[in-house]
């Protein structure tokens, strides 16, 4: 066995993951809150994801090489962040004195929580080779490094933060990453987008992409919101009087701290609580989604233009990376010719991104990232015994042909849990743990929303569709394996899988290839033998608030915690009729 790298993720509280490369080959990555069944598993340590990962390979600890974590010591004097940090935040003296004083605390705690974890997996802790890369040069090679783009790439990271940095520019050629510019906290767009996810009502680091479903509902032009941040002379300055605010410039409310301040709430009116989606909010997220395109894509052409215009090729990554709708934007440019998002771009991604760095750093070039099935699989047996072993007893059968039996059931209107194949790695469901419905029947999207997905009526549902369908059906030619993109939708085929078109007309598509998942592939072509279109609707295998099912175990309880009557588990379909309707 060559060069073994295992990179665990997890240094800012949330979303912990572990990922392992051996001589170049991801041979699995998976998220700590699948196993640990707590969202974003906040404040864990990758302990399960790391198990797994070995146990997928079939190694022992002493058979990895390095370990590699995806946050690094900044140094006071190598690195302008840390005084960036401290003149920015002045208004704040405690926090200004403790990054120059002591600005890698947190750094030293988190190498010390991963010592630990790795001594509880039956590491050696004193013999363990330990490599921190900088979160966001981890970004960066997790975007670049898979993206199978042999020619010099354009490389865009922009998140929350990392250690200080919130944004990074640069490009890489011949393997090689180089850095052209970094910005430092405050100075966050996604930072600022989470601030108002938080004045919008939902969670920061979860509630982004409902602002984003939220936007096409809204008006961008009815509020101006350039008051809250400018990019002017190669400069991101977010209004630290409104966002991005730290101690007592916080708006507080039973007791909790927000990222915005009580002049937001003077400005905007009252937080936005509950689930309704009403005016005034709806046009704050269109303007807020409006001045974060904008922004990102002035940011773009000034670091990044000359590359673009040179090479076509851009790799990104980074929690803002998931943004959709600003890719959309991206792959319109004419100076783009493709876009490679990595597909986990928020800091789970990042134990891919640390390990790939590693990887290449000691000579040995990664393999592109062709699919997510990185995660646990479960063979008929596993399935049975996990029947058994439910308390709501359910009876099962074994089908022979299950893409055309569960094709007949789409098509007859009812929504299907789809439990198949290795795990997906990242937050969307590409058809390993997906609830799917058929899109040209009326009204099975609301019925997900509200008997299954228990969600917010305005969250749109996304197609998975055939190769052979997505040049038909979207406007755009350009790969999206990931559901990393959304595309207009041509008139004929709104009409056709009008389930899947959002407000604004656009679809968040997966385009799959048949190597990649045939029996997935395989349903989609049966349902266009019986409706004619290639497409089916996909979400992802959960309900609201919980993380995507992991095990057999997992779909069996939220299966029977839902109004879904069906549920197929490899060759193992489970039917809630033949048990009176438990």
């Amino acid at each position: 066995m060559g060069l073994t790298i295992l990179g665990l993720s997890g240094a800012l509280s949330h979303d912990p993951s572990a990922a392992l490369y051996i001589d170049g080959k991801l041979i699995a990555a998976v998220e700590e809150e699948r196993f640990v069944r707590d969202k974003h598993a906040k404040n864990r340590m990758p302990y399960e994801s790391a198990k797994f990962c070995l146990e997928q390979a079939g190694i022992t600890p002493a058979q990895v090489d390095i370990v590699t974590i995806p946050f690094a010591p900044i140094s006071l004097f190598g690195s302008k962040a840390r005084w960036h940090y401290a003149k920015r935040y002045w208004y704040a003296p405690d926090r200004s004195l403790d990054a120059l004083l002591t600005g890698n605390r947190r750094f030293k705690r988190y190498r010390k929580k991963i010592l630990w974890c790795l001594e509880q997996l039956g590491f050696d802790a004193k013999k363990v080779r330990l490599e921190p890369v900088e979160h966001h040069l981890a970004h960066a090679s997790s975007a670049y490094h898979c993206s199978g783009f042999t020619e010099k790439t354009a490389i865009m990271g922009i998140d929350g933060k990392g250690e200080y940095a919130t944004t990074f520019f640069g490009y890489g050629e011949n393997g090689k990453i180089h850095k052209i510019k970094e910005f430092y906290d405050p100075d966050s767009l996604g930072g600022l987008y989470g601030a108002l996810t938080e004045y919008l009502g939902f969670e920061m680091l979860d509630g982004e992409f409902k602002v984003m479903g939220m936007a096409p509902y809204g008006d961008a032009a009815k509020y101006d919101f350039s008051r809250l941040a400018k990019f002017e002379k190669g400069e991101l300055i977010i209004n630290t009087d409104y966002a991005n605010v730290i101690g007592f410039r916080r708006y507080k409310d039973k007791g909790k701290g927000y990222y915005f301040s009580p002049k937001l709430i003077e400005w905007l009116g009252p937080k936005r609580e509950g689930d309704i989606a009403d005016d005034p909010y709806v046009h704050y997220a269109a303007s807020m989604q409006a001045l974060f395109e904008r922004l990102a894509l002035e940011m773009m052409d000034y670091y990044l233009g000359d590359i673009l215009r040179e090479t076509g090729r851009l790799a990104f990554a980074g929690g803002c990376a998931l943004n959709v709708k600003l890719n959309q934007r991206i792959i319109a440019r004419p100076e783009v010719k493709e876009l490679f998002v990595q597909p986990a771009s928020g800091d789970a991604g990042t134990a891919v991104g640390a390990a790939s760095y590693i990887s290449v750093q000691n000579g040995v070039p990664v393999e592109k990232m062709e699919h997510v099935y990185l995660g646990p699989a479960y063979s008929n047996e596993d399935i049975i015994a996990a029947c058994a072993r439910h308390p709501n007893k359910p009876e099962w059968e074994k089908i022979d042909d299950v893409p055309q039996e569960i094709a007949k059931v789409l098509v007859e209107g009812n929504p299907v849990a789809w439990f198949q194949g290795r795990m997906e790695f990242g937050p969307r469901a590409l058809g390993g743990r997906s609830i799917i419905g058929c899109p040209s029947v009326k009204g099975v999207a609301d019925r997900i929303n509200e008997q299954i997905k228990f969600r917010e009526r305005w969250r749109p549902f996304c197609p998975s569709m055939l190769d052979t369908v997505a040049e038909k059906m979207l406007s755009v030619d350009h790969p999206s394996p990931f559901m990393t993109f959304t595309f207009d939708v041509n008139d004929e085929w709104k009409r056709r899988v009008h389930e899947v078109v959002h407000e604004d007309g656009t679809a968040r598509a997966q385009v799959l290839k048949r190597e990649y998942n045939p029996r997935y592939y395989d349903l989609m072509k049966e349902l266009e033998v019986m409706t004619g279109n290639g497409v089916v609707l996909n979400t992802s295998l959960n309900r609201r608030g919980e993380p995507m099912v992991c095990s057999p175990t997992d779909a069996l309880n939220m299966f029977f915690g839902s109004d879904l009557q069906f549920l197929i588990m490899e060759d193992i379909l489970v039917m809630k009729a033949r048990n009176g309707g438990s």
